[in-house]
């Protein structure tokens, strides 16, 4: 059955045959999947989905409740793609088969509602600025602790101050290297202005021009994961028409959005209006941390003393492939002290609007992140995701422990003097 209310692509199947061929169900990659090291069930692994994906592409099996709930439990992780020796593209495959989920499966009233409510919500800052309007006054008052045992979702919201806006250009500081568009996301740009602003601040304080278009809105990453591929595409054109052609690169702060701004190329590959545009584009897109870890960034004077270990962001380390950057940008910094910490490529359950959509499995990831947390001794987790750093402070809140949450670009403008 169509979902209605909803600009959709033409109703097709998961992916080629060949594709779903590729995967040689060797097992390497079980350990690296988030439920299947939770559940131990073998159609919550990816071998295992993608069992399911062909058994529904050759007709052999339905899309029934079951089989879509084993779909929905993917976290999207792509631990699997770099466990994989085959190569085989599972991204791909789960983004596939979630927009034929979307219009081939009637999911149930309330499921519905909720998923529409997060879509038609969180890409959008200013619809989001209203909703958190009223958010912010019952904060303030004794009403919150009940809000957040009665709707455990808000539980994960942060205290909220009021988002500062990024001028459309923070000039280079000593001299410019050149010029860089910076993306300010949905949900970041209201949640975490204070990263945008360090980040433009530490690109500055590197020598990049940081200009920010005001015309350029999500990155299409929520509705690209929940299935809705054509809505993607719009917000996707929307950006490329935003950045000016001639900046040197596009940097994002949040591991999600880089990914799938990485793959506009792919996003927009049929469009005959988009596609040069969009393979330009995704080549130019960098997450801060491989940006400046590849110049390399100038290292900074002064000294943080402080105890921090580092948590893998899944689109960052694995959908990006960038797993040193961060933790060279760390090492940069005077004083600071990196301890390791265990899993640090398990998913911390947030993925997106995963722990809405799929509480249950969110927690119990989150909990087993959280206890990790604990063992390192650390007074501060570093995240280079925001999707990551509202998961982990609310298990921190939860848990009672007093360990501040920074996005790794925080830390080297506190230790290059902030402001």
């Amino acid at each position: 059955m169509m979902v209605e209310g909803r600009d959709q692509d033409p109703p097709r199947r998961f992916a080629a045959r060949e594709r779903l061929l590729e995967c040689v169900h060797c097992g390497l990659c079980l350990a690296a999947c988030p439920t299947y090291v939770e559940l131990g069930t073998e159609m919550d692994s990816p071998r295992g989905r993608i069992y399911l994906m062909r058994g529904v592409e050759e007709g052999s099996m339905a899309l029934t409740p079951d089989v879509v709930e084993h779909l929905d439990l993917c976290l999207g992780c792509r631990a699997c793609e770099t466990a994989c020796p085959s190569g085989v593209r599972y991204g791909e495959l789960i983004e596939d088969a979630r927009a034929y989920v979307a219009t081939s499966y009637r999911r149930p009233w309330w499921d519905r509602w909720r998923r529409r409510l997060i879509s038609s919500i969180f890409p959008y800052p200013s619809r989001l600025r209203v909703l958190l309007i009223p958010v912010q006054v019952l904060q303030r008052s004794g009403i919150w602790r009940l809000i957040k045992r009665a709707v455990p979702a808000a539980a994960i919201l942060p205290r909220l101050t009021g988002a500062r806006e990024l001028p459309e250009v923070t000039p280079a500081r000593g001299g410019e290297r050149g010029r860089v568009g910076l993306l300010i996301g949905c949900v970041a740009r209201e949640f975490f202005s204070e990263t945008n602003q360090a980040t433009a601040r530490v690109l500055a304080r590197n020598g990049w021009t940081v200009v920010v278009p005001q015309a350029q809105g999500c990155c299409g990453a929520l509705h690209l994961h929940a299935g809705d591929p054509a809505t993607a595409r719009r917000f996707a054109r929307r950006n490329l028409d935003a950045f000016a052609p001639d900046l040197e690169a596009i940097i994002v702060n949040a591991a999600g959005c880089g990914v799938v701004m990485k793959e506009y190329g792919r996003l927009l590959g049929d469009d005959p209006q988009y596609a040069d545009r969009a393979l330009a584009f995704a080549a130019k897109v960098r997450d801060v941390t491989e940006f400046l870890a590849a110049l390399p960034a100038r290292e900074p004077e002064r000294r943080i003393e402080r105890r921090v270990t580092y948590h893998d962001a899944c689109h960052l380390a694995h959908g990006q492939q960038v797993r040193e950057a961060p933790r060279a940008l760390l090492r940069l910094i005077p004083g600071l002290e990196v301890v390791p910490l265990p899993e640090a490529e398990i998913c911390c359950g947030s993925a997106g609007s995963y722990s809405l959509v799929e509480p249950g499995m969110a927690r119990r990831l989150l909990e087993r992140k959280i206890a990790n947390i604990a063992t390192t001794g650390a007074s501060c987790v570093v995240a280079a995701n925001p999707g990551c750093v509202l998961q982990i402070q609310a298990g921190l809140r939860a848990r009672g422990l007093a360990i501040a949450v920074k996005h790794p670009v925080e830390l080297l403008d506190e230790a290059y003097g902030g402001q």
